[in-house]
């Protein structure tokens, strides 16, 4: 075993020295934002007596949605179909595998940044035949602006939170030492949810052939954390 030689990398003083005593702290920020993006999903179903004119009605239906959200042009930045399925219905009684009807849905996501528009298409969704809309859901985008701002503030936070230590010893910052980044912001689900910011709606056609009102919908304000650790140096402090 062989002895360490002043040329060998020595290893990291956590707590520094009396001659570059260390300051570790941890700087934070919350921003209340307006959301960016709002999803919806849709739900269209169809039942018929066999699996033919079940799988038509759902096509025609399906085929009636997409035609109405592509309507609404750049209000809508993204249109997606999820998944589809048409299911059999067993009878309650009877022996055998007799199908008493066929049930057929398909699910639709769609992505919209015109809160005006928001509230007109989802209330024309909701008032078509065996339609369900979900949402909406109020996100940021994934490059918004504002996670930037937050992970800046919490490293102006973290540096005027050590420069306050600093001058209660009397002296001031040196240098800085390590930056770590502990969680930007609190990741969303993929399609986040809140007390209040959920509506749902399943509707079987009108009673009469009117137009609804269209839902009168306020964004929910968004929350972006940002959180960092940060050490620094300072000139050593006369006690």
């Amino acid at each position: 075993m062989t002895s360490p030689t002043p040329d060998d990398p020595q290893p990291a003083v956590p707590y520094g020295t009396p001659d570059a005593p260390r300051i570790a702290v941890r700087g934070e920020a919350h921003l209340e934002v307006d959301p960016e993006i709002a999803r919806i999903g849709i739900t269209v179903a169809s039942r018929g007596k066999d699996r033919r004119a079940a799988l038509d009605d759902l096509t025609r239906r399906n085929t009636t949605v997409l035609d109405l959200v592509k309507t609404y042009g750049d209000a809508v930045e993204r249109l997606e179909t999820g998944a589809l399925s048409i299911s059999p219905e067993l009878k309650d009684k009877g022996r055998g595998e007799r199908v008493h009807a066929y049930h057929g849905r398909v699910h639709i996501t769609a992505e919209l940044t015109d809160f005006t528009a928001l509230g007109e298409l989802t209330t024309r969704l909701a008032d078509l035949d065996l339609t369900r809309v979900d949402g909406p859901y109020w996100a940021l985008r994934p490059d918004s602006p504002a996670h930037r701002e937050a992970r800046q503030q919490a490293v102006r936070e973290a540096v005027q939170r050590a420069r306050e230590y600093a001058e209660a010893l009397g002296t001031s910052l040196a240098a800085l030492v390590e930056l770590a980044d502990i969680g930007a912001e609190n990741a969303p689900p993929a399609y986040p949810q809140a007390p209040g910011s959920r509506m749902r709606s399943l509707a079987y056609g009108a009673a009469e052939d009117t137009t609804a009102a269209p839902l009168d919908l306020e964004p929910q304000r968004q929350h972006v954390y940002a959180q960092v650790n940060a050490r620094f140096t300072m000139t050593p402090p006369q006690l």
